[in-house]
C-alpha cells in the first residue's frame, strides 16, 4: 500500500456544536430547498468511479454496476469555494468556534472555512466499502477534478508533494433506535476498527477524513432499509404534510421516512496551512500541479511496475483505464468490521 491511511490525530469527539437556533435554521434550509439527488447521481459518471473511489476491486473483465453500490443517501452544498451559499446560515459556516477546533487538532497557524454539505438518508444498510473524502491538492482539487482522480492519486502515493491538508467538524442528528453511528478505521484499512454509537443528536467529531477510512453504520428498521424502486435518479424531500421525509422518483412517492428515522450528517471542511509560507504558496500557485501532470505521472508508475495497457484518448473518462488504477492502487476494503446494529444481526 502506497499511502499510510492514519489521520494526523485521532477523531475527536464533542457535543453540541450546533446551538438550538443553528440547527433549526440549517434543518429549514434543508426541508424547504429540496429535492435532494442521490451522492452517486451528483459526483460520479460511471461505475467504475465509484469503485475508484471507495474500497475494494473488481476482476479483470468483471463491469460493476449502480445497483453494487446504491444507497438511499442524498446531498445537498451549503457553502463551496469558501463561500456561503445561503446566507441564512453564514455564521454557521463562517464559524470561529469551528476554526479553533481544527487549527488546534492539526498545531497550525492557520485554517479556512472551504465547503460545508449535508448527507439525509431514513433507514440504510451499512457500506461493506468504506471510504477516505476526495483529497484536495494545489492545481486539482474539488472545484476542478472528479472525486475518483483525487482518491485515486492519494491512494498512489504519488501526489504527497502537493496534498493540501484539510480538517472537518462533522455532526449529527439522529433520534432512532437502530444503529446510526459512525464506523471507522483510525489506524489504516487493515487495523482494528473504532465506532461512535448512538445517540448522535447534536454530536460531532474533528478528523480528517481524507485520510481516514469511515462509513455510516446500519440505520433504521432493516425492513426499511431500501425503498423499493430506488434507482440512481431517486431524490429526498420534506413530506408536505407532517415533519416526516419522503424518497421520490419525479412526483412517485416510494418510501415515507417518519422524522425519528430521519439521520441528518453536517460535514463543514476547512483548509490548513501549518505556517504563513504554507499558506503563501497555496495562495500564490507557485507550486501547483496540472491534471495532465497527474496522469503522466501515473501512466510513467505503472509502466515502471510492468503494466502493459493503452492510453486512453480521455483518461477522465475512460472507465477500463480507471478500473486498471484501481486493480494498481486500491488497498483493498477493510480487513475487520465493526459488528452491525442488533435487529440487522436478527434480520
Amino acid at each position: 500500500m502506497a499511502t499510510k491511511f492514519v489521520p494526523v490525530a485521532p477523531p475527536q469527539i464533542i457535543e453540541g456544536v450546533y446551538s438550538t437556533d443553528q440547527h433549526a435554521r440549517l434543518l429549514k434550509l434543508v426541508r424547504d430547498k429540496g429535492p435532494w439527488e442521490m451522492i452517486l447521481a451528483q459526483h460520479f459518471q460511471s461505475p467504475e468511479e465509484v469503485l475508484a473511489t471507495t474500497s475494494g476491486t473488481m476482476p479483470e473483465g468483471f463491469t460493476p454496476t449502480w445497483e453494487m453500490f446504491m444507497s438511499p443517501v442524498f446531498r445537498g452544498y451549503l457553502a463551496k469555494g469558501a463561500t456561503a451559499l445561503y446566507p441564512e446560515i453564514e455564521d454557521c459556516f463562517w464559524n470561529s468556534k469551528f476554526t479553533d477546533l481544527v487549527r488546534n487538532y492539526w498545531g497550525a497557524e492557520y485554517a479556512r472555512p472551504e465547503n460545508m454539505l449535508f448527507n439525509i438518508q431514513g433507514p440504510c444498510r451499512g457500506s461493506e466499502t468504506p471510504h477516505v473524502d476526495a483529497t484536495n491538492f494545489r492545481g486539482v482539487d474539488s472545484l476542478n477534478a472528479p472525486v475518483w482522480l483525487m482518491n485515486m492519486m492519494v491512494k498512489s502515493g504519488l501526489f504527497d508533494r502537493w496534498r493540501c491538508k484539510k480538517a472537518q467538524v462533522i455532526t449529527w442528528y439522529y433520534r432512532g433506535q437502530v444503529g446510526g453511528g459512525f464506523n471507522y478505521w483510525p489506524n489504516g484499512p487493515q487495523a482494528e476498527p473504532a465506532q461512535i454509537k448512538a445517540p448522535m443528536w447534536g454530536r460531532a467529531v474533528v478528523v480528517e477524513n481524507e485520510m481516514m477510512y469511515h462509513t455510516a453504520e446500519a440505520t433504521g428498521p432493516s425492513a426499511m432499509r431500501w425503498p423499493d424502486g430506488l434507482n440512481i435518479k431517486s431524490r429526498m424531500r420534506s413530506a408536505p404534510d407532517s415533519d416526516g421525509w419522503q424518497v421520490v422518483n419525479g412526483d412517485t412517492v416510494i418510501q415515507d421516512i417518519p422524522a425519528e428515522e430521519f439521520r441528518l450528517l453536517l460535514h463543514w471542511g476547512a483548509d490548513i496551512y501549518m505556517d504563513y509560507n504554507e499558506l503563501k504558496r497555496a495562495l500564490d500557485h507557485t507550486d501547483d500541479i496540472s491534471k495532465d501532470q497527474v496522469f503522466d505521472t501515473l501512466i510513467a508508475d505503472m509502466r515502471a511496475r510492468g503494466l502493459t495497457f493503452e492510453v486512453p484518448t480521455d483518461p477522465l473518462t475512460d472507465q477500463k483505464f480507471i478500473a486498471l488504477l484501481t486493480r494498481t492502487y486500491d488497498p483493498g476494503k477493510p480487513a475487520i468490521f465493526p459488528p452491525e446494529p442488533e435487529e440487522a444481526l436478527a434480520a
